[in-house]
């Protein structure tokens, strides 16, 4: 019985599926970035990155989303990438001509990243969550990035 009420608690703090969970479309208006984002699962404000935009995190810390834009210095997608530096061990990378993703494992947590290049500006979500509740987080991940645009 403790072994269920513990499986109904951990339950209870996943996020929901994609569809039904609360989304609202968040927008940086100086950059035309804009992107649909769960209210319902990153409840808390935690600062703002650089450039512009915003950062979330879950109610109890473990999950965190980054909204970013910040000046498109006319670098390509690959070059961008490999000024940021990103750490060894990269699991998923795609490159193309118009965006990149990459997504690793790092201390227990799934950090994803993509970025959309624009004219102006670089249009960039990054989310950082528990390595444990991926596939709960698969369809959340898959919105957040498919709906990211920018101006």
């Amino acid at each position: 019985m403790k072994q269920l009420a513990a499986i109904l608690v951990m339950l209870s703090i996943l996020p929901a599926a994609a569809g039904a969970e609360s989304w609202s479309s968040y927008r940086i208006a100086e950059t035309g970035t804009r992107v649909d984002i769960p209210l319902s699962t990153f409840t808390e404000e935690a600062g703002r990155p650089d450039g512009y935009g915003v950062q979330y995190r879950t109610a109890d810390g473990r999950a965190d989303l980054t909204v970013q834009a910040v000046p498109n210095d006319g670098s390509s997608p690959a070059a961008f990438l490999a000024r940021k530096n990103p750490p060894s061990g990269i699991v998923y990378k795609h490159v193309t001509p118009r965006f990149f993703v990459v997504s690793s494992i790092r201390r227990g947590k799934i950090w994803y990243d993509r970025c959309n290049f624009a004219s102006r500006y670089v249009h960039c979500v990054l989310i950082n969550y528990p390595v444990a509740e991926k596939r709960q987080w698969d369809a959340i991940v898959t919105r957040i990035s498919h709906t990211l645009s920018g101006g």
